[in-house]
């Protein structure tokens, strides 16, 4: 089972919880981004592109608690930059599984052999490493060779000393469907527990502008993949209904606020995909933040999103309410014949706005002044 049932039943009983609270606006997951420095330059990735002062911050462990507890959401993803590079990540980890906090520790896996060591197999610890398709097209993307063998040789370490690993897979357009599933096949051989795969995201700041799918694209890619999983062998780290949003049968807007940022500028508005502003706690966040203004047709930067962390959220509410309509798609499996769902009008989106000199900007200047003080 990609999730275990331990954690279907604690995330399940936090969303009834918050539903019976009468809680309109939630986190199911908290993204914790406690770097940005990476030991990888893909072309695909807007996450790296900092000075040096910048990549060279970090979250203390101290930070990272605080962050979760403030939060209050049942599963942390640990996405980066690269979090092996933190030399505190174990102690992070260890103090929030003790917290009983599902932790995904997502990773390249190029460091993960060297530093397994440091960490203890848990139910609630999974290291979500990072492959985009088979050995040509990872390391493809990844602009580095060698980097799929290394990972693979990762994933069967961690699994033969008791780990969850699941490994998160992002596609871009070019996507062959007959090689996804074969690569599909392939990792499932490995013995992970699922798969987390989702189209890649339109960076305005990665160097490859050229390869990010549309929605059209996305949902007939994700068609043709489904198409192929005949006997239902794979296992995604999704719900059924997001799996069946990215192959056109489902009409979403986003839930930005089901997975919040948290990173060494603060906590990021709207969500982990766009820094269009920080504030110093997770409740500005939540009531500062004027989240009509974002989401695909309400904002340019968000048209071709179909990311889990936006709507993943969107698609566990929807079950909640039509637990039929979820259980059904559970069952049978995801619909790839017929016509789609009518998609999300983008005529009316504002235009995107450049903010990210600013924030730079603002961020060097407070690094300065801290080095300055502590000098």
């Amino acid at each position: 089972m990609a999730i275990p049932l331990i954690q279907q039943i604690r995330v399940g009983a936090y969303v009834v919880k918050q539903k019976l609270k009468g809680v309109e606006k939630y986190p199911l997951v908290l993204m914790l981004e406690p770097l940005f420095r990476c030991n990888l330059a893909c072309a695909g990735c807007g996450k790296i592109d900092y000075p040096d002062p910048i990549l060279n911050q970090r979250l203390s462990v101290q930070e990272c608690i605080d962050a979760v507890e403030e939060c209050g959401a049942p599963v942390v993803s640990i996405p980066g930059g690269e979090p092996l590079l933190h030399k505190e990540m174990p102690e992070i980890v260890t103090a929030l599984v003790a917290r009983k906090k599902f932790v995904y520790l997502c990773t390249n896996a190029l460091l993960l052999k060297k530093k397994i060591d440091q960490y203890t197999p848990s139910p609630y610890l999974t290291f979500s490493i990072h492959l985009d398709g088979e050995r040509e097209v990872h390391d493809d993307a990844v602009c580095q060779d060698g980097v799929f063998d290394l990972a693979v040789e990762a994933i069967r370490e961690a699994r033969d000393r008791g780990f969850r690993v699941n490994i998160n897979t992002t596609l871009f357009d070019g996507t062959d469907d007959a090689q996804v599933a074969r690569f599909f096949d392939f990792v499932t051989g490995l013995g992970i527990e699922g798969i987390t795969v989702s189209p890649g995201y339109a960076y305005e700041r990665a160097p490859d502008q050229e390869h990010f799918l549309n929605r059209e694209k996305t949902r007939n890619l994700f068609r043709d993949i489904f198409r192929r999983n005949k006997d239902r062998k794979w296992q995604f780290s999704h719900s059924s209904l997001f799996l069946d949003f990215l192959a056109g049968n489902q009409t979403y807007h986003c839930t930005p606020w089901g997975n919040p940022t948290r990173n060494i500028f603060g906590w990021q508005k709207p969500c982990y995909l766009i820094g269009e502003g920080y504030t110093d706690s997770f409740r500005e966040l939540m009531e500062d933040t004027q989240w009509d203004k974002y989401g695909t047709g309400n904002y340019e930067k968000c048209a071709n999103c179909m990311a889990h962390c936006g709507y993943e959220a969107t698609a566990v509410t929807d079950a909640l309410k039509n637990p039929l309509k979820a259980l059904k798609v559970a069952l049978g499996g995801v619909g790839t014949e017929g016509p789609m769902a009518p998609d999300v009008p983008l005529e009316n989106a504002r235009a995107a706005e450049d903010v990210f000199s600013a924030h730079v900007t603002d961020a060097l200047e407070d690094i300065r002044r801290k080095d300055s003080e502590a000098a």
